[in-house]
């Protein structure tokens, strides 16, 4: 029925319960159901109901055009509502899922975050997807993995944009310091032989502002930074820059990334506080990140000290 609604014209109730079998009473509780998704629906009395904007919906056969040669290395699942694409390509996963198993739904019901955070997203106004990727050499060749991602989605969006995306460390996509894109990896394996990595990503497309209240730190999508490119096309190009990308880091690891991953750091020389696991916190400036995709800190005393764990914050400094 949203497919419907999409595009721009008002449809009566009465219209849509022949159209899908239904009651109008059930039409009206699928309407109420879509606004708590996070979409608005125009009601008029007398007209009926329609989708204020436009939507691009997701479709597989499209996406595949997009990625011409490098289609062969997706398998396409394209899905309307998931409990976490992330939890449901895990399970494939373990099922034998090959390697390059794509789950992108319109709609999440308990989408993850990094550290056990929510990703919130809405029909239409995110791309949400995630990827199967499986490796030989074991967990211990895949440090890094989450920077190589976040480097193939600043790209995929720097096609399109004026404002340029940048990277925070480990696993953020910014603008302008507001966050654009969220990349949540999982591993599962043996430290020397077969491992899978499944690798979600959260893109925001078109955020309203009840989303926007409900995340706990700034964020931007792409409608406000002018980029205006389809949801089919751009998922494409996310696909390719990955396909790029998982190449060089499958032969020569985070290395051959790095000093495009640094070219893009949107913390370097900057004063930050890196929040570490046990909750202590420590200070000083950022200087980049090593060949295994380690922040590098600064001290007082000019050292650097490498962390493969944390979260950093940028601290504000009145006198800088």
């Amino acid at each position: 029925m949203l497919r419907r609604l999409s595009d721009g014209r008002f449809h009566s109730g009465e219209t849509l319960a022949d159209e899908f079998g239904l009651s109008r009473s059930s039409i009206f509780n699928v309407v109420a159901q879509a606004e708590s998704m996070g979409l608005t629906i125009h009601a008029v009395r007398g007209r009926g109901y329609r989708l204020p904007e436009p939507i691009e919906w997701l479709d597989g056969g499209a996406v595949a055009r997009h990625l011409g040669e490098a289609a062969s290395a997706y398998t396409i699942h394209i899905l309307d509502s998931v409990d976490s694409t992330n939890t449901a390509l895990m399970a494939a996963a373990l099922n034998g899922a090959v390697d390059g198993t794509l789950f992108c739904s319109e709609h999440q019901q308990s989408g993850k975050g990094r550290r056990g955070r929510q990703w919130h997203s809405v029909p239409g106004g995110s791309l949400t997807f995630s990827v199967l990727w499986r490796f030989d050499n074991g967990l211990q060749s895949l440090a890094g993995l989450s920077l190589a991602v976040g480097l193939a989605i600043a790209r995929a969006v720097n096609r399109h944009s004026r404002h340029p995306a940048r990277l925070k460390w480990p696993n953020d996509v910014l603008v302008d310091y507001r966050k654009l894109a969220g990349i949540l990896v999982e591993v599962q394996g043996d430290m020397n032989g077969a491992a899978f990595a499944v690798v979600g990503i959260g893109l925001n497309v078109r955020l309203n502002e009840a989303q926007r209240d409900a995340v706990d730190q700034a964020v931007v999508d792409l409608a406000e930074m002018g980029v205006t490119v389809g949801r089919n096309r751009l998922l494409a190009d996310c696909l390719q820059e990955l396909h790029s990308v998982l190449a060089l880091f499958r032969q020569h690891g985070f290395a051959a990334l790095r000093s495009d991953w640094l070219a893009l750091d949107a913390y370097a020389g900057k004063p930050v506080a890196l929040s570490l696991p046990d909750a202590r916190k420590v200070q000083g400036v950022a200087a980049g990140v090593d060949e295994i995709g380690a922040f590098l800190l600064r001290d007082a005393t000019s050292g650097l000290i490498p962390y493969s764990g944390g979260e950093v914050s940028l601290r504000l400094d009145a006198g800088r």
